[in-house]
């Protein structure tokens, strides 16, 4: 798999997600499918909202027992017969996984789709080990093929279209006849079903991640539309976990909880199609599962943001709602962000676990308009969070220095209250004299930011202070 391009290149990146058509025409299936769906199974649902409250305020009290929580869930999944093991970083984390994989002679690994694999680097650790990592998700598998990063954290090919997938398939399966009729997703489907049945049986280990993981029972649970996690899981003879630390949650009734909200904030369904709990390796008398049983428990920095400012984005149950609603998002992708999280959930929760320095321009690619904190299940106030790391930011001077000059121009006359109702004014009233007769402006020094793209219109009246001060005096006289 090809290396993510690093955060700081977001602009670059950005402006060739814009200028590319086939994303474009991706994309819109994001803007249409997840938003119209999420809307109309959470509307059918009367109690969602007091659902959302219950998930925020089970989260929180998760992170404020966290080594409680964590150290009974390793209890028991010792107890039923598995082996936990703790992971300080992504290096160690795959090391781990490697390790484990060379001394069982492991020659292939079959993964369910796990966004923290991704974050650790494990398909290239593997591959590094001579060990082959097939991905066993289609979207995952799909741009496996391909050599791309996932561009979602639900939907990992969202940004292809259907011709595209088809396109790949008879590239990398020479087998095909070519007048196989691909035309359809259902026969891409039946394609890559046939060609992964095949992995599913000859890997030695099976790599899943988890939703939620149990500490009343040892047991993780992960949730897929296509079953492939089950046989990821089930068919090899060691079954590895690799989850992060905040995914732990205190009973099975609590995980039932979060379900309800994940699917529907997700993918807009009611729940997922598969729901499979795992716990242990397989008993004497079970009729399959693996022999062997691992869960490698992540931290990467999520310790570090506990007890900080940033300790709410701890709450996330990845469903990718924020990214689904988020007008930047829609506009340049997942694949412009740089790094394994996208969208806005991405924005907070990268700078934390690879460095402001590395990602601060992802805070700054939002329009705060709040639609990620209103469609969030668990109510993450993902705009306040972006803006402590441009504080961030700006306190360290990793902003241009254009920016840092502007803003210091702005405090020098926001301090001086006459002083900045009085340029305010005059402003206004050269913008209104400038444009006259056209309304509006097609490029304005200062601003070819905003002009490039659209029309700048121009300013009508007074400034908003000296009309609030108008009608103030006004209510004064009636009163």
């Amino acid at each position: 798999m090809t290396a993510y391009p690093t955060s700081p290149q977001f602009r670059e990146n950005a402006r060739a997600a814009l200028a590319d058509g086939q994303l474009q025409k991706a994309l819109g299936n994001v803007r249409t499918n997840f938003i119209a769906k999420r809307a109309a199974v959470a509307d059918r649902l009367p109690e969602f909202e007091a659902l959302r409250d219950q998930a925020r305020d089970l989260r929180d009290h998760v992170l404020a027992h966290l080594d409680v929580y964590l150290e009974a869930y390793e209890r028991k999944v010792i107890e039923s017969g598995g082996h936990v093991h703790w992971a300080r970083t992504a290096e160690e984390a795959s090391r781990i996984i490697v390790d484990l994989a060379k001394s069982r002679g492991a020659r292939s690994v079959a993964k369910g789709k796990s966004m923290v694999s991704e974050e650790i680097g494990l398909n290239a650790a593997l591959e590094r080990a001579g060990i082959k990592a097939v991905e066993t998700d289609l979207g995952e598998y799909i741009i496996q093929l391909r050599g791309e990063a996932p561009s979602h954290i639900i939907a990992p090919a969202v940004h292809l279209n259907q011709e595209d997938v088809e396109a790949e398939f008879r590239r990398v399966h020479t087998w095909l006849p070519k007048d196989r009729d691909l035309s359809e997703p259902e026969s891409l489907l039946a394609e890559a079903r046939a060609e992964l049945r095949a992995k599913f049986l000859a890997a030695d280990i099976g790599v899943t991640g988890a939703n939620f993981l149990v500490a009343e029972t040892g047991t993780s649970i992960i949730v897929t539309n296509e079953g492939n996690g089950d046989l990821s899981q089930i068919l090899p003879r060691v079954h590895v976990v690799v989850a992060s630390i905040e995914k732990i949650v205190p009973t099975l009734e609590d995980a039932a909880g979060l379900l309800r909200v994940l699917a529907r904030s997700a993918t807009g369904q009611e729940m997922s199609v598969y729901t499979t709990l795992s716990t242990g390796p397989r008993r004497a008398d079970d009729l399959d599962g693996p022999q062997e049983y691992h869960v490698v428990l992540v931290d990467n920095g999520r310790s570090n943001m506990l007890g900080s400012e940033f300790e709410e984005m701890l709450r996330c149950i990845r469903c990718g709602a924020c990214m689904n609603h988020c007008p930047v998002y829609h506009a340049v992708g997942g694949h412009a962000y740089g790094w394994v999280y996208p969208g806005p959930m991405g924005a907070v929760l990268t700078p934390s676990l690879i460095g402001v320095d590395k990602a601060g321009h992802l805070p700054n690619a939002s329009t705060f308009c709040g639609r990620c904190e209103s469609v969030c299940p668990v109510r993450i106030p993902l705009p306040k969070l972006m803006r402590h790391w441009r504080e961030r930011e700006f306190e360290r001077h990793l902003s241009p220095a254009v920016s840092r000059a502007g803003l210091g121009l702005w405090a020098f006359f926001a301090r001086r209250p006459a002083l900045y109702r009085f340029v305010t004014g005059l402003t206004i009233r050269a913008l209104a004299w400038a444009a006259r007769g056209k309304g509006r402006f097609k490029s304005l020094p200062l601003a070819s930011g905003w002009t490039a793209q659209r029309d700048l219109p121009a300013p009508q009246g007074q400034t908003f202070q000296a009309q609030w001060k108008a009608q103030q005096a006004k209510q004064r006289k009636r009163s």
